[in-house]
């Protein structure tokens, strides 16, 4: 058994020697991959260097697939934030050493002018019993106008929202200030407008009116402490007024000069809603400087034809220069309505009417020359203002969405019982203004929008 067991062990032994001889040579043969590995990782004169735009190619797939990330539909309902200020002495969206910044990509404002018409079955705020502030001419329902279709549309932006008027929400930004609608008609009956729509939540007092047609007038919501006012000024500088009766048809303007019965009281005003232009496309006189610089459809005054977009453009643009040179250190702010378009099919003064009972498509309507004019002329006065300073501007862009809407005016109910007359006689139509409660109550859902922001 002795000799058995060390032969045994003998055997054992020379068995196990041989692979821990291969076992050393695989790993020498292993070692020396990896330490050329080392070397070359870590001496960096023989490393290669990565390319220099490694980095910045990094950084750019980041934002790339934020882009195409779900987005919660809750909150494409919602519109974009605002974007946000740029610093001291930079273009937004830059920064001094000229890199685009955050705020360069954030989405704009709402843009509300750009949208389409959308059936809507909610009841208006108010109707033509219910507001005792609606001028007689643009109470349609009282006057008889037997269709209602035209009450049941809203403006549906395409990129944002614009929620229906809250009278509670207006209110309480309107509490112990003074909103001031300035302008020719259609300020009045925007007016008029947002007066009734406040008015479904809050009763109005009138305190004041002038007695000339009310063309002054200023009203309180005592429990807020609120005032609104109406101020007439259908060119917003100073302008003798035709007076056809007396023989005079043509408005002489005063570029040069302000009308100071509105002007004059903006230092007690917290808000204001400039709206002008159809005054415009009356025959007038200009006055500069002490001379006539034009006219306007002026053939019997033997003087020279001249557009009257330019002086529009004058008037507006002085304007809103004057009023940032009295109160621009003011917190205040100047929103300024564009041009809102009229319906006539045929001659206002010809028996022209508008007979449509449903809004335009816009590939059906699109702006006319004058019409995109005057609204260029507001956006881009307004535009010339914007971010000087504590005082506001903004513009009220209606002229789009209202150039959609001919079934909104009240058409031959200006008057009560129009066709009393019989089928020959001849009926008055109003294309010009709107009905109340009608189309004009949108503009106020972009005012709430706009004193809000």
């Amino acid at each position: 058994m002795g000799t058995n067991f060390p032969q045994s062990h003998h055997l054992q032994t020379t068995h196990l020697s041989l692979p821990r001889k291969q076992f050393l040579s695989y790993v020498l043969y292993a070692l020396l991959p990896l330490a050329l590995l080392h070397y070359l990782l870590f001496n960096p004169l023989a490393a290669p260097k990565p390319p220099l735009l490694a980095q910045p190619q990094a950084r750019e797939a980041a934002p790339s697939q934020h882009r195409h990330a779900p987005v919660n539909a809750l909150e494409e309902q919602l519109p974009p934030p605002p974007p946000a200020p740029g610093r001291g002495g930079e273009a937004l969206g830059e920064t001094q050493g000229g890199d685009v910044s955050a705020s360069g990509s954030a989405s704009p404002p709402c843009d509300y002018s750009d949208g389409e018409w959308v059936p809507d079955a909610r009841p208006p705020l108010y109707d033509g019993t219910s507001c005792g502030t609606i001028k007689d001419g643009q109470n349609c329902m009282a006057h008889g106008r037997p269709d209602t279709g035209y009450l049941h549309w809203r403006w549906r932006p395409r990129r944002c929202d614009l929620p229906a008027f809250s009278p509670e929400a207006f209110l309480r930004w309107l509490r112990n200030r003074h909103l001031a609608f300035v302008g020719d008609s259609m300020a009045r009956n925007q007016g008029e407008s947002l007066l009734c729509l406040l008015a479904s939540r809050s009763r109005p007092d009138l305190v004041y009116r002038d007695g000339q047609e009310n063309r002054f007038r200023r009203w309180v919501f005592r429990e807020h402490n609120a005032t609104v006012s109406i101020f007439w000024s259908p060119l917003l500088v100073r302008v003798a007024e035709k007076a056809e009766h007396a023989g005079v048809r043509h408005n002489n303007v005063f570029l040069d000069s302000f009308d100071e019965r509105w002007m004059s009281r903006l230092g007690g005003i917290d808000a204001a809603v400039l709206s002008v232009g159809h005054w415009f496309l009356i025959p007038g006189v200009y006055h500069d400087g002490g001379r006539v610089v034009g006219c306007h459809d002026c053939a019997d005054l033997n003087r020279t034809e001249t557009a009257f977009f330019g002086a529009f453009k004058e008037a507006v643009r002085r304007t809103l220069a004057e009023v940032a040179r009295r109160h621009g250190a003011d917190s205040k702010l100047v929103a300024v309505t564009t041009f809102s378009p009229a319906h006539f099919e045929g001659d206002w003064d010809k028996a022209g009417a508008c007979p449509r009972r449903h809004p335009y498509r816009e590939d059906e309507k699109g702006l006319g020359y004058t019409e995109k004019e005057m609204r260029r002329t507001v956006l881009e006065a307004v535009a010339a203002h914007a971010g000087a300073g504590p005082l506001r501007f903004a513009a009220l862009d209606v002229t789009r969405l209202a150039n959609l809407r001919p079934d909104g005016h009240p058409g031959p109910y200006m008057r009560s019982d129009p066709f009393a007359g019989g089928p020959d006689a001849r009926v008055q139509n109003d294309c010009v203004h709107w009905c109340m409660p009608g189309p004009i109550d949108t503009f106020n859902e972009i005012l709430l929008q706009t004193v809000a922001g």
